[in-house]
């Protein structure tokens, strides 16, 4: 009983083969999957998803390098869109510094504009983090994010870091690079994380587990993630899945 906790499965790259893709997923124990749109051309796509399969569930938000082209409207129709019963969290939100797509400022009021939504509504956020650890810990606490809490997509930071974001009411998730031999931080910090916090993803089609790394990833390839996480842990595949899967639903309210 597997949860794969943020996907992005309506992504073009899968539309030659999307039915038999989730199928895959499913025959390998994928029990639930949660898919995430996050500007005004995945965001319906998302729900399409969440309506079309029972066990597909919707994040909905504005990813920090398109906050330049959010609108006020867009805003409201995130909070429009959180009524639906598979709407399980608003993401995937935050500062991406890689990528200089968006301003600073316009990410960072996009950023904060979204947590206030979640709170409002009461709802946990999605964090996209990229290269701006110290401006996501500062928004989150300025902005008393831990009282709806959330989750560390592909937390990359150190151990440090997922302290400050533990301390927030915030679940860390990890994807394939926990699987790569060279990617030392993240399963030092996997092996730490309290096992009532810790979640799997596969950020399906990017971010491919070893040994596919290079190819396409999809949903199915998380039980590659729970392998390596179970093994990094000391505990079986069974163990993990079930422990993953209860956090989830825990924090997503998942049925």
């Amino acid at each position: 009983m597997l949860t794969d906790t943020h996907t992005h499965l309506d992504a073009s790259q899968f539309n030659e083969d999307r039915e038999e893709m989730i199928q895959r997923a499913w025959d390998v124990g994928v029990t639930r999957i949660v898919n995430v749109g996050f500007n005004r051309e995945t965001i319906p796509t998302t729900m399409e998803l969440a309506e079309k399969y029972d066990f597909i569930y919707a994040i909905v938000g504005w990813h920090p390098q398109d906050a330049k082209d959010m609108l006020p409207g867009d805003l409201e129709w995130i909070e429009e869109l959180s009524k639906h019963e598979k709407v399980v969290a608003i993401g995937e939100i935050g500062l991406d510094y890689h990528w200089d797509t968006s301003p600073k400022d316009v990410q960072n009021r996009v950023f904060r504009e979204q947590i206030r939504l979640a709170k409002k509504i009461g709802k946990p956020i999605v964090i996209h983090n990229r290269e701006a650890h110290h401006d996501i810990i500062e928004v989150l606490r300025e902005e008393k994010a831990a009282e709806v809490g959330g989750i560390m997509h592909c937390f990359s930071g150190s151990w440090d870091t997922a302290k400050m974001c533990l301390d927030m009411n915030f679940y860390i998730s990890f994807g394939g690079p926990v699987t790569f031999k060279n990617a030392k931080q993240p399963k030092e910090v996997l092996a730490q994380v309290p096992l009532d916090r810790l979640l799997i993803e596969t950020d399906a089609p990017y971010l491919t587990p070893h040994p596919n790394r290079g190819m396409r990833n999809e949903s199915s390839y998380v039980k590659l993630v729970a392998e390596a996480a179970a093994e990094i842990r000391g505990m079986s595949l069974e163990e993990l899945a079930q422990v993953t899967t209860n956090n989830a639903i825990r924090l997503l309210g998942l049925r």
